[in-house]
């Protein structure tokens, strides 16, 4: 037979009640009892019955996360795992379970917000992007429903949880890395225009070029999808112009690894020939040939801290409106040489 509360509570000598306000994490209850409570559980194998708890509390323990509309992209870009393990320890300290949705297009994935919201089938969401238009943070907005984004929100920037890094100042840095090394011809490779992120990190990298009296070059920037396959058409446009760049920002170490494999096909040498300072400084960063410098920006802890905000969301309607900053840096590897 299943261990009852009753028999917990008359292991650790406590009321029942006290036995539910543990499972609950009522902060009325010590820490010193707390801890009697969860021997006892941990003792006779009780495992708490959340379900009967949701339908009891109208709450259903579980946080929704919202991917980008393409499914080939969320399950190819190693940022999405990374992401997806810290939002996943974040919920997991709060015995929140995570509820994932998303669709092939920014309709379907509307649609599939609202069947969880509507459905109650979760107490907030993570969205693990952000747009430049977006239907699905207006159709949040409209509800009062609890929300954390991961980037930063195009518009109500104020009145929207969101963590994030500093991104224009992240490709800033980073083209400054490069003009530093005496690079005058720096190409930028990035995501869509849609995407905030790309906004910030174009923005940043044309700032370092101007403070540095660099003419900006309009056929030196170019915009494909995050993956391998964006990063190879990306450098092949380039390499076709008649003056190359001698230096690359790339938004993103997925594209750069596309970006190497192009360069290899066409006898371009890394970095004897061209340098490349990537983003995000995931394991393949360190894996590739040669391996790539990269800007970490602690994709770990942008998902830890968005769940640990949007559990703090639900539990306290009077939790006010964060923006979180997570910090970066670079990580010098052998993607870049002197000019």
């Amino acid at each position: 037979m299943a261990v009852t509360i009753k028999e917990v509570a008359k292991m650790a000598n406590v009321a029942p009640s006290t036995v539910s306000r543990v499972i609950a994490n009522s902060p009325r209850i010590s820490e010193k009892t707390k801890k009697k409570v969860k021997e006892a559980m941990e003792q006779l194998g009780y495992h708490p019955n959340f379900i009967a708890r949701s339908l009891a509390s109208q709450s259903t323990q579980a946080i929704g996360l919202v991917m980008p509309s393409s499914g080939d992209v969320v399950f190819q870009n190693p940022f999405f795992p990374t992401v997806l393990q810290g939002i996943s320890e974040g919920a997991h300290e709060k015995n929140y379970a995570l509820h994932m949705t998303t669709g092939k297009s920014e309709d379907e994935t509307l649609d599939a917000v609202i069947h969880m919201v509507q459905g109650r089938r979760v107490d907030g969401v993570v969205l693990l992007y952000s747009k430049v238009e977006d239907k699905v943070i207006s159709y949040l907005k409209e509800r009062d429903f609890p929300f954390v984004v991961v980037g930063k929100p195009y518009k109500h920037v104020e009145e929207i949880t969101h963590v994030d890094n500093d991104n224009f100042r992240a490709m800033r840095e980073a083209t400054e890395y490069l003009i530093g090394l005496g690079h005058h011809q720096i190409a930028f490779i990035g995501g869509s225009l849609d995407l905030v992120v790309t906004v910030d990190r174009l923005l940043g990298y044309e700032r370092a070029l101007r403070d540095a009296n660099i003419p900006l070059r309009n056929e030196y920037i170019v915009q494909e999808e995050f993956l391998r396959e964006g990063g190879q058409e990306a450098v092949a446009e380039l390499m076709q112009l008649k003056e190359h760049p001698t230096a690359l920002v790339v938004a993103d170490d997925f594209m750069a690894l596309g970006v190497l494999n192009t360069l290899d096909e066409l006898g371009i040498r890394v970095p004897e020939d061209i340098s490349i300072v990537s983003f995000n400084n995931v394991l393949l960063a360190e894996m590739s040939k040669p391996p790539l410098t990269s800007v970490d920006i602690n994709i770990l802890d942008l998902g830890y801290q968005a769940s640990k905000s949007l559990i703090q969301k639900i539990e306290n309607n009077n939790e006010p409106t964060k923006r979180i900053i997570i910090s970066h840096n670079l990580v010098e590897r052998h993607s870049c040489s002197k000019l």
